[in-house]
């Protein structure tokens, strides 16, 4: 009897042997997009600031606690000091990175879908690239003077190479065989612009729309320490003539602030624009 019932649960168990077993699919995207996950690192910092400050690990004559340049930020804004700086700086980046822009984009499409404007454009914007756009400022002054224009055309410059150069190689990348169905379709030369070009240029585009963006406030930091006699950069280099450290502090949050801000908004348009892309960061 018992070896009839051992026979009986060998003949039960085998079955089991043969039954595939599923693997569970291992998961290799980044997950799911973390809440004002970008405000994490700066968080960070600013908290380890505040300890090392609080701890005495910090020289307060060179980096003053945080509270400190809160203070001083909002002393500089009531005695109406800061609004206008800022708004100098605002309207020298936002006029430079318009210019850039317009340029940046209407070179890449010119070269772009051109064999002539390519031979004609490509060279000499990566020759004007090869040249550090600084390295300009002596040359500018002489042409243009210490002015307003001088500062505007810099970074101008500074923003029109990285759209340029991002857009045209999104341009560049297009698969032909998207311009073969366009002639077979036999679309005219404004819909295949807007029906393929644009489409296939957008995410290039974008990436040096962020370059760009951030290019201005880099430019304007430097600009604004050159014979001027407003913004954020000239109340940073009468601060550092003065010693004022927590003044200088001011000034670097406040560009910070402003270049977190549009790079953030840069990249919200970017997510709608572009929102029929499945990738990584979607």
């Amino acid at each position: 009897m018992s070896a009839v019932t051992t026979t009986e649960a060998a003949v039960t168990v085998a079955p089991a042997k043969d039954t595939p077993q599923v693997r569970r699919r291992r998961r290799l995207s980044p997950g799911r997009r973390l809440p004002a996950a970008r405000l994490a690192g700066p968080v960070l910092l600013l908290a380890l600031w505040a300890g090392a400050s609080a701890a005495g690990q910090l020289d307060p004559a060179a980096i003053p606690a945080p509270w400190t340049v809160v203070r001083t930020g909002a002393h500089l804004w009531t005695d109406g000091t800061l609004p206008t700086d800022i708004l100098t700086s605002l309207q020298r980046a936002a006029i430079g990175f318009v210019i850039g822009l317009v340029a940046g984009v209407v070179l890449a499409l010119a070269s772009g879908l051109s064999r002539t404007g390519e031979a004609l454009i490509d060279g000499t914007v990566n020759l004007n690239r090869a040249i550090p756009t600084l390295g300009l400022i002596p040359l500018f002054i002489l042409w243009l003077g210490i002015g307003e224009t001088f500062k505007v055309s810099i970074i101008a410059i500074v923003v029109y190479i990285p759209i340029y150069l991002n857009t045209h190689a999104a341009l560049s990348g297009i698969d032909h065989r998207f311009v073969e169905l366009a002639e077979v379709q036999g679309l005219s030369r404004f819909a295949f612009v807007r029906q393929i070009v644009i489409p296939g240029a957008l995410p290039g585009f974008f990436v040096g729309l962020r370059l760009g963006v951030t290019g201005s406030w880099l430019g304007l930091v430097v600009l604004e320490q050159i014979n001027a006699t407003s913004g954020l950069g000239y109340m940073m280099f009468q601060a550092q003539n003065y010693g004022q450290s927590d003044v200088i502090l001011v000034g670097l949050v406040v560009y910070g602030v402003f270049g977190l801000v549009s790079d953030s908004a840069v990249r919200l348009v970017e997510r709608r624009v572009l929102s029929w892309r499945r990738t990584l960061s979607s």
